[in-house]
């Protein structure tokens, strides 16, 4: 490891920076939206998709640091508490670039040393006590570096001046200022006169009356400054308030500026390992928070198998849609997937609501999560790393002015063809349903074979029960060029109720039709068992 390079994500210098130039799979905002990932994880510090890595050794790193946090909860909670501290300190850093000539600026340094040092406090507090436990490298890393910091001799002068010079400022309470007039009563000069550590007092009857003193003394005011009266603007009562901070900085210049630039230089670089690391905070929180709600909800979860890339794998036992399962009182339906040698590429037919595309969205979490590091919606999985995950669902009227409905989906899908490699995930859901069944099954038909012959993977997830039987003809043109093998998947239905059970067969469209017909009385026996109306 790099001397003083510390990630919770990466495990060396070298996958960040390639991270950080962009080097990462094709898994967009949102292709996260419409699987439902970005619900899953809503991140304000980061964009989900800077995120997801395709190295197995990144994978492999992050998921130890999950691992720790599954069995450690109270890894995240102390991680949890310092996510506010870092926030204010980035703010601090805002502000005082945004006022740097005032003597907020110097109030400002002070602060950020002392959210530092709570930082440092409150990780050392949480960590160290459960270094024992911790097996993976980040947290290892991560807390021996935060007890380091908090046991050397400058960090305790640090926290020793700090305390002495916030004390002097935490003590004044008011100020005494001195206001000379020309012979028309102007001002013409006004300054600080002394700095106290009592407020001074209202000089109202009422005051008086409390105090049971009714003599005059410094401290007591005859009459309040006008800026800051209930009617005044903030312009008014800003321009007094930059007034008395100009003159507080006069009062603390020597001693103030001496300790800023003795502690600034180390300060901005012992924090700025914390700050860099803030939106990897903020998602290790947010994916705890995700994993203990499933958890709590008796849901499996698993840390997959790394598979080599070019296996093309996608396994799991106990498959399910963790956005469902979260939204849903009832139990939910797990189901065993697997993309192999027999299909590497599904077609997905059954019911309407029958579990078509939770089914399609739950392979999409259970890859795009398996490649942020994350446990996984299964009770077992072995999985390959994509270069990129593909979504092609059901959109409105976005773009169709010019070239109609079916005229933008055809546009999306030979974008989305002219992007994919031989690695990436392709999810397609209810694509060409903006046209007949006849043209939709031919388009698809070709579609899918192009895709084949590319050796992508994925499911097309449709009504178009009669796209089944295109399959071996699908197949031979796939296998012919090269390409992968087609298979179909079917939504099940038992006893006429939708089971949610996906089963590998051939379907039979009729069924389904059938199963539409009795659920709403339109067969033709139902039909002609109605009394006839009025």
């Amino acid at each position: 490891m790099e001397e003083n390079f510390l990630s919770f994500l990466y495990p060396d210098q070298a996958s960040a920076v390639s991270a950080a130039e962009g080097k990462l799979p094709h898994i967009s905002e949102s292709v996260s939206e419409e699987i439902g990932l970005s619900a899953l994880l809503p991140l304000k510090k980061a964009p989900l998709s800077s995120f997801f890595t395709a190295s197995p050794d990144v994978i492999a790193y992050r998921q130890a640091v999950f691992s720790d946090l599954s069995a450690i909860p109270e890894l995240s909670e102390t991680l949890r508490r310092i996510l506010p501290m870092l926030s204010d300190m980035i703010e601090l850093r805002a502000l005082d670039h945004d006022r740097n000539t005032s003597g907020e600026s110097y109030l400002y340094s002070i602060t950020e040393v002392e959210l530092y040092i709570r930082c440092v406090d409150t990780l050392r507090e949480g960590l160290a006590p459960l270094r024992p436990q911790i097996k993976s490298t980040a947290f290892c890393r991560f807390t021996d570096t935060v007890t380091e910091l908090s046991e050397s001799k400058y960090y305790k002068d640090l926290n020793r001046d700090l305390s002495a010079l916030a004390s002097r400022i935490q003590e004044v309470k008011s100020i005494t200022v001195g206001v000379n007039l020309d012979s028309a009563m102007r001002p013409v000069e006004a300054g600080v006169i002394s700095v106290n550590q009592t407020p001074f007092r209202s000089g109202k009857l009422l005051d008086k009356i409390l105090r049971m003193s009714f003599r005059n003394d410094a401290m007591t005011c005859i009459a309040s400054l006008v800026p800051f009266g209930k009617d005044e603007n903030e312009n008014r009562q800003d321009a007094l308030s930059r007034a008395f901070f100009g003159a507080l900085e006069e009062v603390f210049r020597s001693s103030v500026r001496a300790w800023r630039e003795i502690v600034g230089e180390y300060v901005l670089e012992k924090t700025d390992f914390l700050l860099r690391i803030l939106p990897e905070i903020e998602f290790l929180t947010r994916a705890s928070d995700l994993i203990a709600r499933l958890s709590e909800k008796g849901c499996a979860l698993t840390l997959p198998a790394i598979a080599p890339e070019a296996e093309k794998c996608l396994t799991a036992t106990g498959l399910y849609n963790p956005d469902v399962a979260l939204r849903i009182e009832e139990e939910i339906v797990p189901n065993d997937f697997a993309f192999d040698d027999d299909g590497r590429f599904y077609i997905l037919t059954g019911p309407n609501r029958g579990g078509k595309s939770v089914i399609t969205c739950a392979v999409g979490l259970c890859q795009a999560l398996f490649q942020l590091g994350l446990p996984v919606p299964a009770k077992r999985a072995r999985i390959s790393p994509a270069d990129g995950i593909y979504t092609h669902f059901p959109t409105g009227a976005e773009d169709t002015i010019d070239k109609g409905r079916l005229g933008e989906e055809c546009a999306r899908l030979r974008e989305i063809f002219s992007e994919t490699t031989e690695n990436s995930l392709i999810l397609l859901d209810e694509s060409l349903s903006s046209t007949g069944s006849y043209e939709a099954s031919f388009l698809a038909a070709e579609i899918l074979a192009a895709f084949g012959a590319r050796r992508v993977r994925g499911i097309f997830s449709t009504h178009l029960h009669e796209l089944a039987a295109e399959v071996p003809s699908v197949n031979e043109r796939s296998l012919s060029a090269g390409g992968i093998r087609f298979d179909t998947l079917v939504a099940g239905i038992e006893e006429g109720k939708r089971s949610f059970l996906i089963t590998r067969r051939v379907p039979d469209g009729k069924s389904y039709a059938r199963d539409i017909a009795e659920k709403y009385g339109l067969t033709f026996d139902t039909l002609l068992a109605e009394k006839p109306g009025r």
